[in-house]
């Protein structure tokens, strides 16, 4: 979430960046006072590689870590203007003496005695120890057209670089460390907001498990994150954000919601992020929560169909039938029950008084 009100604090992100040389190079000169930090002849292709959320913009680093020096300077130059005291701010960390360099929050491991909603907990505990992004560049290139094979590989440098992230860094990042929970769905939530004539996106990673949805994420703001799994229906949730960018003074416009992502980390599937879309200026409350009902148990409908598609079926032989068959009645209905075959009488073998050794009869 960008640009929600009141600025946003700024030093202790660009000084966690800093100090990990593993992902930038030596620092280069200070561009000049003023500047944009590139060659002049790279103005279009830097209006391509922004994004825009409300009236600040920020980048995203698409060299790759270690960063390249072109991205190092933009990054800066982006720092200094938007940051308070950006200037100031930027000599005293990059001319400073002694920078401590600070500690890498350790990769959570799932235990069996965990309850879900306890992982989930420790995964929102993991994301707040990387903490939000605040340089203003984006440090992990987001395709959301990328199938999910791939967006895998960008969550697990993410666990090696350990850098600050932004929400949709921490979507990704949500959907692989709750690869392989039974019974958990996830599922990408979007919002766009409005705030004194401008537009704000966030986007947030619902969890569904047990009849009880939830969120996990990354924001500027504390109630834009996660949520626990308390809320018994999907509107209840989505209502919840509404109340909390209310107290923001931003008026939700739309929430675009998106399927199931399937638990399989190689598989080439997208991601779907927008399902369903609603336009909340032009629905009534009751309409939206149709609308979000409908979507749950068409989500719910497709997980059992996934399931029984992929559960053993019985196969037919040919002139066999699949009831039990008759030898397997119980024995007292075998004994009450009248047999109508021929009696088979036992024929009971000579007497071998008549028989010689060889099994012949010997007359007299």
């Amino acid at each position: 979430m960008t640009g929600a009100r009141g600025s946003p604090p700024g030093g202790d992100a660009a000084n966690r960046q800093v100090s990990r040389s593993r992902a930038a190079p030596p620092p280069p000169p200070p561009p000049a006072p003023g500047g944009s930090g590139h060659p002049p002849g790279e103005e279009e292709e830097e209006e391509r590689e922004r994004a825009r959320d409300g009236r600040v913009l920020f980048y995203v680093n698409r060299s790759g870590l270690p960063m390249d020096e072109r991205t190092w300077r933009r990054m800066w130059a982006h720092v200094e203007q938007l940051q308070p005291e950006g200037r100031r701010l930027e000599d005293t960390i990059r001319n400073g003496p002694l920078i401590p360099r600070p500690p890498i929050p350790p990769l959570p491991k799932y235990k069996v005695s965990m309850s879900i909603p306890e992982w989930l907990q420790t995964i929102q505990n993991y994301m707040r120890l990387l903490q939000y992004n605040h340089t203003g560049t984006q440090f992990f290139e987001i395709k959301k057209n990328r199938p999910l094979s791939s967006l895998m590989d960008t969550a697990r440098e993410m666990t090696r670089e350990s850098l600050p992230i932004k929400c949709l860094e921490a979507v990704i990042l949500g959907i692989y460390l709750t690869n392989g929970l039974i019974g958990t769905e996830r599922f990408p939530i979007s919002f766009k907001t409005q705030f004194s004539g401008n537009y704000f996106h966030h986007v947030v990673l619902g969890v569904c498990f047990n009849g009880r949805y939830g969120t996990l994420g990354m924001s500027r703001r504390e109630a834009l994150m996660d949520k626990p799994l308390v809320f018994r229906t999907l509107s209840d949730l989505i209502f919840e954000f509404e109340e909390c960018y209310n107290n923001y003074f931003h008026s939700l416009k739309k929430v675009k919601i998106g399927q199931y992502v399937t638990h399989d980390s190689h598989s080439f599937q997208q991601i779907e992020w927008k399902h369903l879309v609603l336009t909340t200026s032009r629905t009534t409350r009751e309409e939206q929560r149709k609308e979000l009902e409908k979507h749950s148990r068409e989500m719910r409908m497709k997980i059992l169909k996934t399931s029984s598609a992929h559960s053993p079926v019985k196969e037919r032989q040919r002139g066999k039938s699949l009831s039990p068959r008759r030898g397997q009645l119980s024995p007292q209905r075998r004994l009450n029950r009248r047999d109508k075959s021929p009696a088979i009488t036992e024929r009971k073998p000579r007497e071998l008084s008549m028989l010689n050794d060889v099994g012949y009869q010997i007359r007299i």
